[in-house]
């Protein structure tokens, strides 16, 4: 059986990466991509350097593989990093919206406390008291209620 896998050499690495590559599509999370690419390009060094003598050692091939499964992460990692700029900072982050908006009170503030309706969702908030109909500010929010003050 082991003469038989390495008999096919490179062919090894193709079948793995597409397998790898093909886990991906079952189980995706962008992790078993980086290992696919590395071992397709494993076969890659392979194919091209077949009639090297040292390149026909297995251990080689997989000391290929090991470094450029970590490349392809490394590379993989820095092309899809979280803290990029984008043109919607806030856009899954609702209450960061809000802060800051000016609003008519639908109903008056008492002993410090109400409801306020922005866009489609009613909020609680808390603030000075204020009679129906006045503008006020949204200042700040914590533990689910928001901060105002009068605009």
């Amino acid at each position: 059986m082991f003469d038989l896998l390495m008999t096919l050499g490179a062919w090894n690495w193709v079948v793995l990466g597409f397998i790898l590559l093909l886990l991906e599509l079952v189980f995706p999370g962008v992790f078993f991509v980086w290992f696919g690419l590395g071992a397709l390009l494993t076969a890659l060094v392979s194919l091209l350097f077949y009639n090297l003598p040292w390149i026909a050692f297995w251990e080689v091939e997989v000391i290929f593989f090991l470094i450029f499964s970590i490349i392809m992460v490394l590379i993989g990692r820095n092309f899809f990093r979280r803290d990029r700029e984008t043109d919607e900072p806030l856009l899954n982050r609702r209450t960061d919206q809000i802060i800051g908006k000016i609003v008519v009170l639908e109903e008056p503030v008492r002993d410090g406390k109400g409801r306020i309706r922005i866009d489609d969702t009613i909020w609680r908030i808390k603030g000075p008291d204020l009679p129906e109909g006045t503008e006020v500010k949204v200042v700040a929010f914590e533990n689910g209620v928001f901060t105002i003050e009068k605009a």
